[in-house]
């Protein structure tokens, strides 16, 4: 992993997996599987599947006999799913927008919905489509971050601070969606029943890099002028060079049809 500010953007399905697979990555991943509690025989549709990380687990749960979709719009996120389940018949992969589910309404007996709602354009019109094709009694699982939760520790804690409000203004679409899961999923119609709060911490400089986008943000908060590019560098350079600690809050939200 490079340290050097403004380093490419890592391939975005490794990016998915290598995230998936990091103990915070893992950990919220089994708490939210559990919570949904999916059977053999159901339907289970996964929202924004991406490369197919979980689409094995679902597949695992609801058996031989049961269904699982998985949903994503990028052509080379579906074509990693489709090669990491080309031995799991149940599953099934289809090319759509979350906003336009390509689901037959009320079929769906469990359903997730995991960090895709910060960057949709409507993520009330997403779950919306997912209150469609839910059928009495399915059970949903939501999991997003709030950005504005995000703290990285520096000796510059302006600095810090600075790299918070332009990855919430300026790097991701909906930056607090975690906070308001609870409410949208109620105004939506789902009777909310769990909601829980994790803080995943990051004590590795060059995992946070990869998963935070310290140093590609910086350099891209700098080229917008937002932070000052000397003050930029001196404050990624320090993160580097000691001990390091940074952490952000994600929610999880299972509620019912």
């Amino acid at each position: 992993m490079s340290t050097t500010l403004g380093a490419p953007r890592p391939d975005q399905a490794a990016y998915m997996l290598r995230a998936a697979a990091s103990a915070a990555g893992r950990s919220y991943k089994q708490e939210l599987m559990e919570l949904l509690d999916v059977q053999p025989d159901q339907t289970a549709l996964d929202v924004g599947c991406g490369p197919g990380t979980d689409l094995p687990t679902f597949a695992e749960r609801v058996g031989v006999s049961g269904t699982v979709i998985g949903v994503d719009r990028d052509p080379a996120m579906l074509a990693e799913a489709r090669r990491r389940t080309s031995g799991l018949p149940a599953v099934q992969i289809r090319e759509a927008d979350a906003h336009a589910l390509p689901v037959e309404p009320g079929t769906v007996d469990r359903a997730k919905i995991d960090q895709v709602l910060m960057h949709v354009a409507e993520p009330a019109g997403v779950l919306e489509q997912l209150h469609l094709v839910t059928r009495p009694g399915a059970r949903i699982g939501l999991a997003e971050p709030d950005w504005d939760t995000l703290v990285v520790d520096a000796e510059d804690l302006d600095t810090s601070r600075a790299f918070t409000r332009y990855t919430t203004s300026e790097v991701v679409r909906h930056a607090t969606i975690g906070r308001r899961l609870a409410r949208l999923a109620e105004q939506t119609g789902f009777v909310v029943e769990t909601v829980r709060a994790t803080t995943p911490v990051f004590l590795d400089f060059q995992d946070a890099d990869h998963t935070l986008g310290l140093g590609r943000n910086m350099q891209q908060a700098i080229q917008d002028g937002h932070i000052d590019e000397a003050r930029g560098r001196r404050w990624f350079t320090s993160l580097s060079e000691g001990p390091f600690f940074a952490s952000f809050t994600l929610v999880a939200v299972i509620c019912s049809r």
